[in-house]
C-alpha cells in the first residue's frame, strides 16, 4: 500500500507512506521525495547567465549552487555540510553539475 501523507507545492517536497503487509506486518517507511526539475532549470539559466556576466576574480560571496532540501539533508546525514573540504569536492564533482549556478572550481 502507498499513500500520500503530504505534499508542498512551494518545495515540491512529498512525503509518502509505503506498508506492504505481506513482507513485514510491523513495519513501513515513510519515503521523501523531491521533483527538482524545477531547480535544476533554473541552475542552468543561472549558469548561462552568469558565464555571460563573466568574472572579475575579485569577487568574495558568491552563490556557486542551489541544492534541492532532500539532496542537503542527504548530505547533511552523510556529513559533508560540516566538513568544506567534502563540500568543495562534492560541489566540483561533474556528477553534481546541475545543481552549480557558476562555472569553475570551488
Amino acid at each position: 500500500m502507498k499513500k500520500l501523507l503530504s505534499h508542498d507545492p512551494l518545495t515540491g517536497i512529498s512525503n509518502v507512506f509505503h506498508y506492504d503487509p505481506s513482507v513485514d506486518e510491523q513495519n513501513f517507511v515513510i519515503q521523501t521525495v523531491q521533483e527538482t526539475t524545477p531547480i535544476i532549470e533554473a541552475n542552468k539559466a543561472e549558469m548561462q547567465k552568469s558565464a555571460a556576466l563573466g568574472s572579475s576574480g575579485k569577487e568574495t560571496l558568491v552563490k556557486v549552487a542551489s541544492i534541492p532540501l532532500t539532496v542537503y539533508f542527504e548530505l547533511k546525514r552523510k556529513g559533508l555540510t560540516n566538513d568544506p573540504v567534502a563540500m568543495k569536492r562534492w560541489l566540483n564533482d561533474p556528477d553534481n553539475r546541475f545543481f552549480r549556478t557558476r562555472e569553475g572550481t570551488i
